[in-house]
């Protein structure tokens, strides 16, 4: 008995350990940034590599000490598609743009924040299903479909916000996440069905 505790005791610990403090990154005036926990200087590239990672950072001002994590996590947006690497549909930026000073630009930011977590959770479940498919040896989406349909998802998030919708009737939170909810559904349902229907053939 003592056993059995003993060894399910790591598990346990490495789910409910606290996660890591951020790794604190300063940005000096010539732009270099360096990384306080390694003692090096690092490349926004890098900071990219450790978000993948899910480790997370704050960047300070190394003269004021501002916090200007979210400037930085914005200019590796853009280094990341000056890449090629185009994640962000043209329409996606033009209706994000379009919010800026918009009345509805207090509850944008909570709103793409569910649809992202939504998302995130998403992309677990479809690595794990596409494990499965692959031990199975069953055809599974591939990456490419599962992205359209989860962009196809954030898009039609993003027309709910259309720049014409009447500022005296904003949607309340409660419905956005319902909303959100119910694509969500919509994706499950459009993933589930394609392997049913390969078992079916």
């Amino acid at each position: 008995m003592a056993e059995s505790n003993t060894r399910a005791e790591p598990a346990n610990d490495a789910s409910s350990a606290p996660p890591a403090q951020p790794v604190v990154v300063k940005k000096y005036a010539n732009r270099r940034l360096y990384n306080t926990e390694s003692s090096s200087y690092v490349t926004l590239e890098d900071l990219a590599g450790m978000v993948r990672q899910g480790r997370d950072f704050v960047v300070y001002d190394a003269k004021s000490g501002d916090d200007i994590t979210r400037s930085v996590l914005t200019q590796i947006i853009v280094e990341e598609e000056s890449k090629g690497r185009n994640l962000l549909p043209e329409s996606f930026l033009r209706h994000l743009i379009g919010f800026y000073g918009d009345s509805l630009q207090t509850v944008l930011p909570r709103y793409l924040d569910v649809a992202m977590n939504g998302f995130a959770r998403q992309q677990v479940q479809m690595r794990r299903s596409m494990e499965q498919a692959i031990g199975g040896l069953l055809p599974f989406p591939t990456i490419e479909e599962v992205s359209k349909q989860n962009m196809a998802m954030m898009e039609r998030a993003m027309s709910l916000f259309a720049p014409f919708r009447a500022p005296e009737t904003p949607p309340t939170i409660e419905s956005l996440k319902a909303e959100v909810e119910s694509l969500r559904q919509q994706l499950v349902e459009a993933q589930r069905a394609k392997p049913e229907s390969s078992r079916g053939g």
